[in-house]
């Protein structure tokens, strides 16, 4: 038996998937794997809208196996199975099989899909030429109901393990109308797309999340009245507790209007004037500097940012990383403050 998080690590992004999915799920059957709320579900519902195929769905773990196989009756003095019309039509006419939350699904609903799988075939019956079979469902890693899947199913299905990639779920984000304060703080803050999923049963953040908690805020500013209460009731109610909180705190603040970090080296003099949105942007070029993801600065537009900043600025973002901007090229003059708070002139 193998486990579904010790599959090879290799990963597509969601359009790379949705690529995959219509140039071979007519005659490779899929299974997609990720965290939950990454977008697998949808994505294989617009593929199939794409394709102009219906798109129909089982779910692993709310089927029998005679859901698949078909219920037994006599013609003839032989027993028949007569599948369900959701995986045979009526009318032979291709269409797109969605097998959701397949790794969830007990061992004999998996066995169930074996033929289906590997030979589109349910019984006696083959699906109509052209039909897709594709599959989605979450890792062990996550702490989602996954059960072990068996190398027998492993081996009929060609696995994706999908990722999250913030740049595409930007421009879908737009596109979906997902509330710019939002986009602008996926966009200040990638890593809070998705977070690990956490050992308790809290909320936490995914692109799923994110979009949710959007619908949740255009519905309740659709009421009229807002406080900043149930913002942050929200807010708590759908993302992780930490991302949750520097939201709030920002979405007070013309969150739409900040900048990514590294627009300010260049323009200084447009840092926000409130304290919690600079103190934001300020920790964000720390984190930047600390993890060497500040990209190609030299050290002219280095120091004449820290320049502008006054002496607290400046503080925050050298102490305890003088080595690092001492690297990128600052000024041993920009140190001089931080030398005569910390008493390291002495």
């Amino acid at each position: 038996m193998t486990d579904a998080g010790e599959l090879a690590n290799e990963t597509v992004t969601l359009s790379e998937a949705k690529s995959l999915i219509k140039s071979m799920a007519h005659e490779q059957s899929l299974l997609l794997l990720s965290a939950p709320g990454v977008g697998k579900s949808d994505t294989v519902v617009q593929s199939a809208t794409e394709a102009k195929l219906e798109c129909r769905s089982l779910l692993g773990t709310q089927i029998a196996p005679e859901d698949v196989s078909g219920v037994p009756r006599i013609v003839r003095e032989r027993t028949v199975f007569c599948p369900p019309r959701v995986l045979l039509p009526e009318k032979p006419k291709a269409f797109c099989l969605f097998l959701d939350e397949l790794p969830a699904a007990a061992p004999d609903i998996q066995k169930a899909f074996y033929s289906l799988l590997l030979e589109r075939r349910i019984g006696e019956h083959q699906l109509p030429k052209g039909s897709w079979v594709v599959a989605a469902g979450n890792r062990a890693e996550d702490r989602a109901l996954v059960r072990t899947i068996s190398s027998a199913l492993v081996n009929r299905v060609v696995i994706l393990n999908v990722r999250v990639d913030v740049k595409e779920w930007l421009v879908w984000a737009k596109s979906a109308n997902i509330r710019s304060d939002i986009i602008a703080f996926i966009t200040l803050m990638p890593y809070a797309l998705m977070r690990d999923v956490p050992r308790e049963p809290v909320p936490f953040s995914t692109p799923r999340s994110w979009a949710a908690l959007s619908r949740a805020l255009d519905l309740a500013e659709e009421r009229g009245s807002f406080s900043r209460n149930e913002r942050r009731a929200l807010a708590f109610g759908t993302v992780s507790a930490q991302d949750a909180a520097i939201y709030s705190a920002l979405a007070e603040e013309r969150l739409a209007d900040l900048k990514p970090a590294s627009y300010y080296f260049d323009n200084p003099d447009q840092l926000p004037t409130t304290d919690t949105a600079r103190w934001f942007i300020l920790n964000q070029i720390r984190s930047l500097a600390k993890s060497n993801n500040l990209g190609e600065l030299d050290p002219a537009r280095i120091n004449n940012f820290l320049g502008a900043l006054s002496d607290e600025f400046r503080f925050a973002l050298l102490v305890d990383l003088v080595e690092v901007w001492g690297g990128l090229g600052a000024d041993p003059s920009m140190f001089e403050a931080l030398k005569q708070v910390t008493g390291l002139d002495q």
